[in-house]
């Protein structure tokens, strides 16, 4: 069981990398440092009693599903409220209706954002459904170290093996992944 010192003493080891991922997800410093503490909170309350060598793929976890809570939050807010003076444009006659003024704005906007956005999920969806097709170490390897963002040390600790393994194991699941999405026509 991890004792105050070394809990506090990893959460200080991982402060500033997660802060880091967290700004490059969000693309914002204070929504970033609330996901981190947020994250950091939650590792304490609910995991500080867990072994110490168990504590940065748990942190690790937590960090990811905040983010991810994060832009869930971001996307219904986005979605419900609006500026309401943005579509306080009135005519002369003080006739105002909103869901006119909604429906005349620039649609085409619309349009190309969808396409985009669904042009980005099938190519999410290509990529998820290549590393499900990597051999189980590859995935693994993969996904701790450019998805968990795991250093390599860490990485092979966690799946007991050397930090040569663990570099071989990513090397051929980025070859891999790069030759199925390219016959796929996807080019990243």
């Amino acid at each position: 069981m991890a004792t105050e010192r070394e809990l506090s003493d990893f959460l200080k080891s991982v402060e500033k990398r997660a802060f880091k991922r967290s700004v490059y997800h969000v693309r914002d410093e204070e929504a970033a440092l609330d996901i981190v503490q947020d994250s950091m909170m939650k590792l304490a309350e609910h995991y500080g009693d867990k072994p110490p060598n168990e504590l940065p793929m748990l942190f690790q976890r937590i960090l990811s599903n905040c983010t991810l809570d994060w832009f869930r939050r971001q996307k219904t807010r986005n979605a419900l409220f609006s500026n309401m003076s943005d579509f306080e444009s009135a005519s002369e006659d003080g006739d105002f209706d909103l869901l006119e003024t909604y429906a005349s704005s620039d649609s085409s906007q619309q349009v190309e954002s969808a396409e985009d956005s669904t042009r980005r999920a099938q190519v999410l969806r290509e990529i998820e459904t290549e590393i499900l097709e990597l051999p189980g170490r590859q995935r693994e390897a993969f996904l701790m170290r450019y998805w968990e963002d795991m250093d390599v040390a860490e990485t092979a600790a966690a799946m007991g093996c050397s930090e040569g393994s663990v570099k071989t194991h990513c090397s051929r699941a980025v070859q891999a992944l790069s030759k199925a999405l390219k016959a796929k026509g996807i080019q990243l």
